[in-house]
């Protein structure tokens, strides 16, 4: 388990950590979650600019939130994991996305990383003025689920999807 694990803003000074960590996902053939890292990083200036303005709500497609992002980063700048925070919910967010999204780099898995980001990340949602949080994950994701019961989430009705996946909602007191 990674004892020292810490949420920055993005920021040029990790670009070559950052691209290190975007190819270890786009190597292993997942999904890239949450979804923000699945930005083009080539022109890192502008992924980081774009990570910025939604923050402020600056340039967002029709109906979407602003929203924040953290990377997550050991004392050594290693970025483990990311998270993406939504400010407010729209109905679509509030059935299947929730105000937070997460994920852990495939190497850096089953060592604690999930717990701290996700603890880490509800101080930040506290800070946005968020005081109730919904958390989200497939029916499927066993260790995300694990994650946010250990993060004290309080299960609230399932949402399926249309192609039948079944969504699990948690609800967490800030």
């Amino acid at each position: 388990m990674l004892s020292e694990v810490f949420l920055v803003s993005p920021t040029m000074e990790l670009r070559n950590e950052y691209l290190l960590f975007y190819q270890e996902w786009v190597e292993s053939g997942e999904d890239m979650v949450p979804w923000v890292i699945s930005k083009d990083p080539s022109d890192f200036k502008a992924m980081v600019q774009s990570l910025v303005d939604s923050s402020t709500g600056e340039g967002l497609p029709e109906g979407w939130v602003p929203d924040t992002t953290f990377w997550l980063v050991t004392n050594n700048n290693k970025i483990v994991g990311a998270v993406n925070i939504r400010h407010k919910l729209t109905q679509k967010l509030l059935n299947c996305g929730g105000h937070i999204g997460y994920g852990i780099r495939p190497s850096e898995r089953r060592k604690g990383c999930a717990t701290k980001l996700l603890a880490s990340s509800l101080e930040k949602a506290k800070e946005l003025g968020i005081n109730k949080v919904l958390v989200v994950c497939d029916e499927s994701n066993l260790a995300s689920e694990r994650t946010i019961l250990k993060n004290g989430g309080v299960a609230d009705a399932r949402y399926v999807e249309e192609d039948g996946n079944v969504i699990k909602r948690f609800w967490i007191d800030v």
